[in-house]
């Protein structure tokens, strides 16, 4: 079945037979079609779309083309959560610990980024000797003994879905809500869960900038997770401004295990944080009321439990024994550190979430290209929030960069998307809407 063929019938419009698309899989994992066909039938399907079959085949197509893996052998649970993608989202680093501790078992298969949106991947190989992509026997023992594990697809987990994902993200092909569901369930359920939660981000900063295409790739997910069996629920959250202070990849791991220890929380960070492990505690059956649910997350998080999960899976996956104490010891440090000063006093009205990750790539911090190599270093942090006070020349935040023109360049960018008035701005709500199968 040629290549050529199927991207024409795609681009006239047409639904793609379950063989053509079952080629086309073929096709990604083996090699046979190159990465301008593979951007071409992209392309095609993000201006004419997938049906409800389509997209299904599709999924279950690049869960195929690898491994599934099995649980059966566990004493508990095992679920997982997944997010459409946003800035200074860092919550999958204290949600795993958070939920295994709680009596879960997470096997959290990540990305790296895409598009202007950080990558849970990217933000773990910032780790010294931290094995993001194992084997897996000891993916698996991670998980058997640690309770969670947050890793990348290894080679025989959906590894069609691995090379669509990398060209799609440097073809401006990201946003298509077939595309998007595909690649985020055939990862998951080649994870062999028993339940998912999705976070699916709506605003400035997320791929789904209006509220009804954010509503309607979450009750896409759900409900392709449903007739994939596997049992999913979703929560829509706000993506309007960072969602962490700080933004980049060492620097959001450092914001993380503040996080885990009491150092420091954000609190819209903590909203959506507890919020998704109540939903996998609830989803798990652990907990049978989203009160009970909170509690016990609330509990571990406090009780110090979490972050010593995430001491002992960063440990187990080969990272320092001591990563949690000491994690300035370890992390790379960028070696420009500069404030943006806030033009005026007043307060913050509005953010461009999606500048500020353009800003952390233009630092180094993602990809321009497949091949591009990260600075794990750059970013941002101490990032002020939508309603905070600003006075003329106080930092808005402050720049980690490599080099002092990189800095000045980045610090345009942040202040350019910080909008500055006299009147302080209504708060905005972080959890936007919860979507189940029955909705």
């Amino acid at each position: 079945m040629l290549p050529q063929e199927i991207i024409r019938r795609k681009r006239d419009g047409k639904a793609l037979t379950g063989e053509e698309i079952c080629a086309f899989t073929a096709g990604l994992a083996d090699g046979s079609w190159s990465e301008g066909q593979i951007a071409a039938l992209a392309m095609a399907v993000l201006l004419n779309g997938m049906d409800a079959a389509e997209g299904a085949a599709l999924t279950l197509a690049m869960r195929d083309s690898g491994s599934v893996l099995d649980w059966s052998n566990l004493p508990g649970p095992v679920t997982d959560k997944h997010s459409t993608g946003g800035v200074g989202d860092n919550v999958s680093l204290m949600l795993a610990p958070i939920v295994a501790a709680c009596g879960a078992f997470v096997p959290m298969i990540s990305g790296r980024g895409l598009g202007h949106t950080g990558g849970t991947l990217d933000k773990m190989d910032s780790i010294p000797g931290y094995t993001s992509q194992p084997d897996q026997k000891r993916f698996a023992e991670t998980v058997r003994k640690v309770g969670c594990a947050i890793i990348g697809q290894t080679g025989d987990l959906a590894p069609a879905d691995k090379r669509f994902y990398a060209v799609r993200d440097v073809t401006g092909t990201v946003e298509s809500i077939p595309l998007i569901t595909a690649s985020i369930l055939s990862k998951k359920l080649a994870a062999g869960l028993s339940s998912l939660v999705l976070d699916v981000k709506s605003g400035n900063g997320a791929f789904m900038g209006d509220a009804r295409a954010a509503r309607k790739l979450a009750e896409n997910l759900v409900r392709v997770a449903g007739e994939a069996g596997l049992s999913a629920s979703a929560l829509i959250t706000d993506m309007n401004q960072p969602l962490a202070s700080a933004a980049g990849n060492a620097v959001e791991v450092v914001n993380a295990v503040d996080f885990l220890t009491g150092e420091k929380r954000d609190r819209r960070l903590e909203d959506v944080t507890l919020a998704l492990a109540s939903e996998m505690l609830l989803a798990s059956g652990i907990a049978t009321t989203t009160r009970e649910a909170y509690d016990r997350a609330h509990e571990a998080l406090e009780s110090g439990r979490a972050a010593e999960r995430f001491g002992q899976m960063v440990s187990a996956l080969g990272g320092p024994g001591d990563f949690v104490e000491n994690p300035d010891k370890h992390l790379p440090r960028a070696s420009v550190t500069l404030p943006v000063p806030a033009a005026n006093d007043g307060f913050v009205s509005a953010i461009d979430a999606r500048a500020v990750g353009i800003g952390v790539i233009g630092l180094g911090g993602g990809r321009r290209t497949p091949q591009d190599t990260i600075d794990h270093s750059v970013g941002f942090t101490d990032l002020l929030p939508l309603g905070a006070e600003t006075k003329h020349g106080e930092p808005l935040c402050m720049v980690h960069a490599s080099s002092e023109e990189s800095a000045r360049r980045a610090a345009r960018i942040v202040s350019s998307a910080y909008d500055i008035t006299d009147a302080k701005p209504r708060t905005r709500k972080t959890i936007l809407r919860r979507v189940t199968a029955e909705i």
